[in-house]
């Protein structure tokens, strides 16, 4: 949806696929979207080409796709950028055997006089690791893959174990501990300007903390230039 006022509002949503051992093929339209991996392993047939991911690995793209499922099935954790008002939910409705659920989806508004870019990564902490007040140059939907994470931003705060997913608006300032009991990694998917591209989006609130010794590691899985609201 584009408005009057420079802003283009589309939806990022999460959604989590279960597929069946070698079942028959998943149809889905063409949509900016980042596939990730959480368990078993799948096949992504594009008009000019195909991709096969195991677990722990993550596809991007915005062809209309078939995923076919291995041989001991696949879990997919799938995010789209799409229209805001736009039809369909994304949840799956004509694959017997699979089934689909919405995790979290939000409305978020993008400046048109920037060019934008989707990417997909794994941000992993020790135990009791912690995230310094920071802010991002766009936002995302990130989903707690194990351990748990607080994230404490504009005077709340969430609790989010395995499973659990959370928007990030990334011009909030967001401080983000881990448990003390276990590592922590979240798989995120977020939006950022194109100047982004192979460079951390990340900005310290307060000075000092740039140079304190970081905790987390990241995995960038792929990022790709995108349309918005195609």
């Amino acid at each position: 949806m584009t408005g009057d006022n420079g802003v283009t509002t589309c939806t990022l949503r999460l959604v989590e696929d279960v597929l069946p051992p070698s079942a028959q093929p998943v149809y889905l339209p063409a949509a900016e979207r980042a596939i990730y991996v959480v368990e078993g392993d799948v096949t992504v047939e594009q008009p000019d080409g195909c991709q096969h991911q195991r677990a722990d690995g993550a596809w991007l793209g915005g062809a209309p796709v078939a995923l076919l499922a291995g041989s001991t099935g696949a879990r997919l954790w799938r995010w789209e950028l799409v229209a805001a008002g736009g039809e369909g939910d994304g949840l799956l409705r004509s694959a017997p055997g699979s089934s689909s659920a919405l995790k979290l989806k939000a409305d978020l508004e993008f400046d048109r006089r920037q060019d934008w870019l989707m990417r997909c990564d794994r941000v992993e902490f020790p135990k009791g690791g912690v995230a310094l007040t920071h802010v991002h140059q766009g936002p995302g939907i990130r989903c707690c893959l194990y351990g748990e994470i607080r994230i404490d931003t504009e005077g709340r705060s969430g609790t989010f174990p395995a499973g659990h997913a959370w928007l990030e608006r990334g011009y909030e300032p967001v401080l983000a501990p881990t448990t003390e009991r276990e590592e922590t990694a979240f798989i995120r998917c977020f939006i950022l300007p194109r100047a982004c591209k192979s460079r951390s989006s990340i900005r310290y609130v307060r000075p000092e903390d740039a140079a304190v010794p970081k905790t987390q590691r990241y995995h960038v899985f792929g990022e790709r230039f995108i349309t918005l609201g195609a």
